[in-house]
C-alpha cells in the first residue's frame, strides 16, 4: 500500500476550531489554518525564520502578523528546518559549555537528531537516530 503524501496525511494538518484563541493569527482563510506548529519551532532561528516578524523595543520576537508555519502548504518547509534548529542547538550548546564542566554528557549528546521526513517510514528513520 503507497503511503500517502504529506498534503493528504492527517500528520501534516490539525486545526483546533474549539481553542479560544483560534485563529490565533488574523486570517482570510480559516479553514487552511495549520494549529500544528501552535508554538513555532522556526522562532528559535531569530531573524533566520523566514517568517514576517518584528522586534518590539523590548528586543521580543513579535510573530503576529505571521502565518508561515500555519499555512497548510508549508508544512514540509517547517520540517525541513528541524536538522537547522538542531545544528543552531547543538553549536549554541557547545559554544556556552565551559571546558572541563564535569558534567556528564547525556544519551545522544555527540550527535544531532535528524528531523522526520515525511517520505520515509517511521522504522527508516528511528534506526538511524538510536545508532
Amino acid at each position: 500500500m503507497a503511503r500517502p503524501s504529506w498534503e493528504h496525511a492527517h500528520y501534516s494538518f490539525y486545526s483546533n476550531r474549539q481553542c479560544e484563541y483560534f485563529p490565533c493569527h488574523r486570517t482570510e482563510d480559516p479553514d487552511n489554518f495549520n494549529c500544528l506548529f501552535c508554538y513555532c519551532p522556526l522562532y528559535a532561528l531569530g531573524r533566520r525564520c523566514g517568517g514576517n516578524f518584528r522586534y518590539t523595543k523590548k528586543g521580543i520576537k513579535d510573530c503576529t502578523d505571521c502565518l508561515f508555519p500555519h499555512r497548510r502548504e508549508n508544512y514540509p518547509e517547517v520540517v525541513r528546518r528541524f536538522g537547522e534548529i538542531a545544528r543552531r542547538m547543538c553549536d549554541f550548546e557547545q559554544e556556552c559549555a565551559p571546558e572541563g564542566d564535569g558534567q556528564e554528557k547525556g544519551p545522544g549528546s555527540t550527535s544531532v537528531a535528524r528531523p522526520h521526513n515525511p517520505s520515509e517510514s517511521p522504522s527508516d528513520s528511528s534506526s538511524e537516530s538510536r545508532s
